[in-house]
């Protein structure tokens, strides 16, 4: 069995990938999707911008010949070369067990190994920003490879991140960390069961065998598709034995509370979320009848939203953002006007085509927005508010052009979780409104397509590109509409039991 740096990394993120990626039909592979394209291309430039002008030198062998890529790599160590790109290095791990190490750069220096007055130290070149632990222990995972390979073990590894630059990782922690998860994860490999599925959408997203485990997954109504349902808190309820949806929605949330990672708020909520699942109904928190909430009682808890006034206003605005984090660009601020009396929809999609233009619709938002000075404003999560802030600052806003906008920003998503439970998997937008009776045009366009539609705008200039953005994005700010009509209605409508069914 050959267990690669790659497949660690995955058992890191799932066991159950790492099974996949070893015992799994590949015909249930999912095919990698534009945006994972999109990041692998980004990716390999980011390591020839790291390469620049270095004289390095990479293993020549056919694709999956890893001998052989092991035979030049090895040769060109004993050459002594300053510089080798991906070279193989192979090591036995244990019975049946081989490790395949193909760091990104393997950098010459002093010292004494099997070839001589140098040894080689691993540098991996990762497109993030942050040294996260999965990537300190692939590189981890290299050096001890590497050991094997060069009979001496290096006392300084490096990560090579976009921005922070090069990283130097703390071995002496991480090789026994590493060293720990490899044992596991060899052992994992050598049973004959798979791991259980759960669905993470955090981690799973961009796996390819996303749409073979959420199948399972929705097939069985595994506790995993309810929001809140965590890998710590399932392992809690597996050993009361709560693990379907309907044995949790008749549980008395006090039998819970005790449980570690739960509480009483946590209990409740839980057992609320799979009484709404297995209804398929729409649950009203108590806060909603409460006509005096009470206060926070942490400086860090949030006031109680006056649930029965959802700002309603002869004209609505409907905001949302599309961005580019890799380029900290704002491409597109979307507005859906909504004008009640006239009984009118305007959507006005303010387009950077050109990054260079971002402080052209920055500034055209503004004006948009005061041309509605008492029109509250509706997004979905914080995310368009906090950019608002960022943008005012990055151009230098006066602050009689932005402070008074603030106050009437209106997060639904805040709104939403804090007056009612739905049968949903996610409280994110696209579950929400589709449960309420909203389709995209495009069912598989997301803000991670968006973001590759863009890169393709500017690398090819082809306007369709720009045309699918436009239409997802109105089709974000009229679910965002949606939901908010809906949600006015039932805390309307909603009887003394607090249930209301709005799945018809």
């Amino acid at each position: 069995m050959l267990l690669t740096a790659e497949l660690l990394l995955n058992y890191q993120r799932c066991s159950r990938r790492a099974f996949l990626d070893v015992y799994g039909d590949v015909d249930q592979r999912d095919p990698p999707n534009d945006y994972l394209l999109k990041l692998i291309q980004d990716s390999r430039e980011h390591q020839q911008v790291v390469l620049g002008a270095r004289a390095v030198h990479r293993p020549h062998y056919s694709a999956g010949d890893l001998v052989t890529g092991s035979q030049t790599t090895l040769a060109l160590m004993q050459q002594g070369v300053e510089q080798i790109y991906q070279g193989v290095l192979l090591a036995e791990g244990g019975e049946d067990v081989t490790l395949v190490s193909i760091p990104d750069l393997l950098v010459k220096h002093p010292g004494k190994s099997i070839f001589g007055d140098w040894l080689y130290v691993p540098t991996e070149i990762k497109l993030g920003k942050r040294p996260k632990l999965e990537y300190q222990i692939t590189v981890a995972f290299h050096v001890q490879v590497l050991a094997a390979v060069q009979g001496a073990w290096v006392e300084n590894a490096w990560l090579f991140l976009r921005e922070k630059g090069m990283y130097a990782v703390d071995l002496w922690e991480m090789l026994p960390r590493m060293q720990a998860i490899l044992a596991e994860c060899i052992e994992m490999l050598r049973q004959p069961q798979e791991p259980e599925v759960f669905i993470a959408r955090n981690r799973c997203n961009l796996c390819h065998w996303f749409n073979h485990c959420y199948g399972i997954a929705r097939e069985r109504q595994h506790l995993s598709l309810l929001p809140g349902v965590t890998p710590p808190r399932y392992q809690q309820l597996q050993l009361l034995n709560l693990t379907s949806v309907e044995a949790l929605a008749s549980t008395n949330p006090k039998a819970l509370e005790p449980l570690p990672g739960f509480g009483s708020e946590t209990a409740q909520k839980l057992v609320r979320q799979a009484q709404a699942t297995q209804d398929n109904q729409a649950i009203a928190l108590p806060t909603v009848f409460a006509t005096n909430p009470m206060p926070p009682t942490t400086k860090s808890a949030k006031p109680a939203l006056p649930l029965h006034s959802l700002p309603t206003a002869t004209v609505e605005l409907y905001f949302d953002i599309e961005a580019e984090p890799n380029l900290d660009l704002v491409y597109l601020h979307g507005v859906l006007v909504v004008d009640r009396l006239l009984q009118t929809q305007q959507f006005y999609p303010l387009l950077a085509e050109r990054p260079e233009q971002e402080e052209q619709i920055w500034q055209n938002l503004l004006d948009l927005l005061w041309a509605y000075p008492d029109a509250p404003i509706f997004h979905f999560c914080p995310y368009e508010a906090q950019t608002v802030e960022r943008l005012a600052s990055r151009y230098g806003t006066p602050a009689y052009r932005v402070k008074p906008l603030l106050p009437r920003f209106v997060d639904l998503h805040e709104w939403v979780t804090q007056s009612v439970t739905l049968p949903v998997e996610s409280y994110a937008l696209k579950p929400i409104a589709r449960w309420v009776g909203f389709n995209w045009r495009n069912p598989a366009a997301n803000g991670a397509q968006s973001i590759f539609w863009y890169a393709q705008w500017l690398s090819t200039g082809d306007r369709t590109y720009l045309n699918a953005i436009l239409d997802y994005n109105e089709d974000d700010c009229r679910a965002t509409h949606q939901v908010k009509d809906w949600l006015a209605n039932f805390l309307q409508k909603i009887e003394p039991t607090g249930v209301l069914d709005c799945s018809a």
